[in-house]
C-alpha cells in the first residue's frame, strides 16, 4: 500500500475558463459537474493547465475555493499551490487547507534552479507546517531542473509527502522511485499513463481527462483489474488525442482549443499564451473527428 493511494485513478488538471478577460466561474462550475458525472477521482485546479502563472493571487485562491465549493465532497480536490518562492507557496497551501482541499500539488521551484538540498528544504518546510497530503510535481521540462530520485527518497520520509506527479518522461526515474519509496506515483504525461502503470504508478493527473474522462478511467480501471488487452486498446485509442493535447503547442493551448471546438469553453487564453495557428487547429479538428468527438 502506498501513502497516497486514496488518489489513485484519474485526477484531472482542470483548465481555468476565461470570458472577456475574467475568470468565468459559471463555466468552471460546469467543468466540475462534467467531471463528477464521469466519476473522476480528483480535480486539480490552479495548476499548469489552469494557467496559474497568469492568475492573480486573488484569482488563484478564488478558483481553488470555487472548485472546492462546487465539488462539495463528491470527489477529491488537489489544489495547485506551488511556487518558486517557499514564502509564497506556504500561505497559498495554507489557504487551500483552510478552504477544505484534500491535498496540494506543489510544483518544483522553477527559474531559480535550487540545488537538490534547496529542493529538499523547500518541500520539508511546507510538509512541516501544512497537514495536508502533499504531491511533489516534478516537471523539469518546465522548471529547468530535475528533482533527482535521491532527493525524492529523502522527501518520502516526511509523513505528509505522499505522492509524486512524475512528468520527467523517464520510466527509469519512475521505476527508481517506485522501487525504493512508498510514495504513490501519478503519471504527469497522458501518453505515458499505461507504461507508467506497468511499472507501478497508480493513475494520472491528466490533461486529456478534461474532454474524455470516462475513457481515461476505463483504461486505468482495465489495467488495475488485469484486463491488459483492454487497457492496451484504450491506450492505443487515446494516444493520438493525448499526443496532440501536449504536442501541438504548449499546454493548455491545445486543450482549450479542443474544449472550444466541443462547445465547452471560449478557448480564451491570457498572454503570453496565444491560440493555435490555422494549420494546428485543422490538425486538432482532424484528431477530434477521428476520435469520434466531432
Amino acid at each position: 500500500m502506498t501513502k497516497g493511494e486514496a488518489f489513485a485513478g484519474l485526477s484531472v488538471a482542470t483548465t481555468t475558463p476565461f470570458r472577456d478577460g475574467e475568470v468565468d466561474y459559471a463555466a468552471l462550475r460546469a467543468q466540475v459537474e462534467f467531471q463528477i458525472e464521469a466519476g473522476t477521482t480528483c480535480l486539480v485546479p490552479s495548476g499548469t493547465t489552469g494557467e496559474s502563472p497568469t492568475l492573480t493571487h486573488d484569482e488563484h485562491e478564488r478558483v481553488i475555493s470555487a472548485v472546492i465549493e462546487a465539488v462539495a465532497g463528491r470527489a477529491k480536490v488537489m489544489a495547485g499551490t506551488g511556487s518558486n518562492s517557499t514564502a509564497e507557496a506556504l500561505p497559498s497551501t495554507r489557504w487551500a487547507a483552510k478552504e477544505g482541499a484534500d491535498a496540494a500539488l506543489l510544483v518544483a521551484p522553477y527559474y531559480n534552479k535550487p540545488t537538490q538540498q534547496g529542493f529538499y528544504e523547500h518541500f520539508k518546510c511546507l510538509a512541516e507546517q501544512i497537514e495536508l497530503p502533499l504531491c511533489v510535481y516534478n516537471i523539469p521540462g518546465r522548471t529547468g531542473k530535475n528533482i533527482e530520485p535521491e532527493t525524492i527518497f529523502r522527501l518520502a520520509e516526511l509523513e505528509n509527502i505522499t505522492m509524486v506527479k512524475e512528468a520527467t518522461g523517464s520510466l527509469d526515474q519512475a521505476s527508481e522511485i517506485l522501487a525504493t519509496t512508498n510514495l504513490t506515483v501519478l503519471s504527469g504525461d497522458d501518453s505515458l499513463t499505461l507504461p507508467m502503470m506497468a511499472v507501478g504508478a497508480q493513475g494520472v493527473i491528466s490533461v486529456a481527462g478534461n474532454i474524455v474522462p470516462k475513457d481515461v478511467i476505463a483504461m486505468v480501471d482495465a489495467f488495475q483489474n488485469r484486463r491488459i488487452d483492454e487497457a492496451l486498446a484504450w491506450h492505443q485509442k487515446l494516444f493520438p488525442l493525448c499526443r496532440d493535447m501536449l504536442g501541438l503547442s504548449t499546454n493548455p493551448i491545445p486543450i482549450k482549443a479542443a474544449m472550444k471546438m466541443l462547445g465547452r469553453d471560449t478557448g480564451e487564453l491570457r498572454l503570453p499564451l496565444t491560440p493555435l495557428s490555422e494549420s494546428e487547429e485543422a490538425k486538432l479538428h482532424r484528431t477530434l473527428t477521428a476520435y469520434g468527438l466531432l
